[in-house]
């Protein structure tokens, strides 16, 4: 199973963040592969290519990849800050899980007004996300490590909220 860091790795994130898998979690393997590939719907903004080629498993290592368009990554190196959003995404799902599959909700759950005394306040749907958008925005820490390996078209880098 393809997934990014190890368990001791995870292991030692989850310490140093003072956070604790539950006790019905799946094992830390799956939840790393979990992790990974949802870190990996990422890789169609990032900069470069895959360096093994199409049979890679995994979007890292990649060549031609730079940090915020200007510093190159060696062709061999998968970068921390990836290693890293792997494991929060790991995480998440394992105390929320299916977030990172968009199905942690049940239908109909959501609230569409709410009303205490003589306050009400109604809520709008932000609408449907579409087929090929790009990943469904679940953490901006996450968000926050990716992004520095986007560049726009003109090279020129720039600010990137999935959640905008």
């Amino acid at each position: 199973m393809a997934a990014y860091g190890d368990d001791e790795g995870f292991e030692a994130w989850l310490a140093e963040q003072g956070l604790v898998l539950p006790a019905d979690a799946p094992a830390p393997a799956v939840l790393r592969a979990r992790g990974s590939l949802y870190v990996d719907s990422y890789e169609k903004f990032w900069t470069g290519q895959r360096a093994g080629g199409v049979t890679q498993k995994l979007g890292w290592p990649r060549s031609g990849a730079t940090v915020n368009c200007t510093m190159a990554i060696p062709d061999d190196v998968i970068p921390p800050a990836v290693i890293t959003a792997a494991y929060r995404a790991a995480w998440l799902d394992a105390v929320t899980p299916g977030i990172l599959n968009g199905s942690a909700g049940t239908a109909g759950s959501r609230v569409k007004r709410q009303k205490v005394d003589v306050i009400e306040r109604e809520f709008f749907d932000d609408g449907k996300a579409e087929i090929g958008g790009g990943p469904s925005f679940i953490d901006s820490q996450i968000d926050g490590l990716l992004s520095q390996f986007v560049c726009d078209d003109s090279g020129a880098a720039f600010l990137w909220t999935l959640g905008c």
